[in-house]
């Protein structure tokens, strides 16, 4: 039995994404953008739809916790006290966005006690809104669905990202030879389309918390798990705009088995 402070911040997570869809869709491909010095895009869409989000939120839910990478106003780590916190990425995958590229999302999630509970991501591309967390089950659109537990094989399909760091070099490569792999360039769509049984797997080596936290939720709740493999990154204690990036992978548990010999050192 889930609690009615939950399932009111559930209802009102998915109608505040859903809500800056035709703002999303108006301005794809067209806004100007800029580069920040940590190497990645923003536009002021990004910014608009954290604003709009976080006021919908915040007007029913003053004593939670808003955490954006877009409305930072400290880059010291932020604490996460609150008893129920939200982490947004208002646009995973901005670069794309701003080039007309059409694989970037929403991303919201909601922590209980730093852990992600549920997610509600808004994929671009396909019109649809990915929404679940454990004891919830996961719909993509109108569909319930699960992880692909069909046997592995080099057909199987991973989302992945090339590492930065040269050190990973050899781990990535043993990836991608035994499995087909797609990069998106958004890292909350890779997580979300293993929940809803698109890929079979992903891998990634440059992302923060941000990146992953509404998509965890769907990826647990659908059957599949996700490792971290540089260091436990859950609970969310701090919110950290400058915090290491984030080695994990994800998959149904025979994926996450393969995948985690693969990417042993």
């Amino acid at each position: 039995m889930h609690s009615p402070e939950l399932l009111s911040r559930i209802e009102a997570a998915e109608a505040a994404v859903l809500a800056q869809t035709e703002l999303l869709h108006r301005e794809f491909g067209r806004v100007e953008s800029r580069w920040k010095h940590d190497g990645t895009r923003v536009t002021a869409i990004d910014v608009a739809i954290s604003e709009n989000i976080f006021r919908l939120l915040s007007a029913r839910f003053g004593a939670d916790q808003f955490l954006s990478e877009e409305l930072a106003e400290t880059d010291r780590p932020i604490p996460v006290t609150a008893p129920y916190a939200w982490v947004l990425d208002p646009i995973d995958g901005t670069n794309n966005f701003a080039l007309g590229i059409a694989c970037c999302a929403i991303s919201l999630a909601l922590l209980k006690d730093g852990e992600p509970v549920y997610g509600v991501v808004y994929d671009l591309a396909r019109r649809r809104l990915i929404r679940g967390g454990p004891g919830f089950g996961v719909r993509d659109g109108d569909r319930e669905v699960r992880v692909n537990a069909a046997p592995l094989s080099r057909e199987s399909l991973v989302g992945f990202h090339s590492p930065h760091d040269p050190a990973y070099a050899a781990m990535a490569a043993r990836v991608a030879g035994a499995f087909k792999v797609r990069a998106l360039g958004s890292a909350t769509l890779h997580l979300a389309y293993v929940a809803a049984g698109l890929f079979d797997g992903c891998v990634d080596f440059n992302v923060k918390i941000w990146d992953l936290a509404a998509a965890i939720p769907l990826v647990r709740a659908a059957g599949g798990e996700v490792r971290f493999l540089n260091g436990q990154q859950l609970p969310v204690r701090t919110f950290d705009l400058r915090m290491r990036k984030i080695l994990y992978l994800a998959g149904s548990p025979a994926m996450a088995e393969r995948l985690g010999e693969l990417m042993r050192d």
